[in-house]
């Protein structure tokens, strides 16, 4: 089982519920053993497309999914609470993003990990330094 680190997110509708349904559709995703949680925040969009705030936090999990198909597995929960894909930085009713997925670098069309912008996200680096302090250097 490898240790991964999945950003969350919500800024549509009732952003506690949509949080709280797609943990639970990781429980319920077999491979997936969820471990932990952070805290979640309250914070400003990154986007110039006037929009709510969102909550955001960082979960860690264990799983026996390669990367892809992890990646697969978060874009259908996404898709089952009713996330529109109209572009980047639009307003979502739920995002899961792969941050770490163990110590792997991977560079392959539609899956960057570790997330290409963590180090932007003031959000995810709270949320990792409560789970994993040592992956924030």
């Amino acid at each position: 089982m490898t240790t991964c680190y999945i950003g969350i997110g919500s800024n549509l509708g009732d952003r506690r519920s949509h949080i709280e349904r797609a943990i639970e559709a990781l429980r319920n995703t077999p491979g997936v053993i969820v471990t932990r949680l952070s805290s979640i925040y309250e914070t400003e969009p990154v986007s110039n497309t006037p929009q709510g705030k969102f909550l955001n936090g960082v979960i860690e999990i264990k799983t026996s999914l390669r990367p892809k198909t992890l990646l697969s597995k978060l874009n259908a929960i996404e898709d089952n609470l009713g996330r529109k894909r109209d572009g980047i930085n639009m307003p979502r009713t739920i995002d899961l993003d792969i941050l770490y997925y163990g110590n792997e670098r991977i560079e392959e069309e539609g899956l960057i990990v570790p997330h290409p912008r963590i180090r932007e996200r003031e959000f995810v680096l709270k949320g990792l330094r409560e789970l994993a302090p040592s992956l924030i250097r």
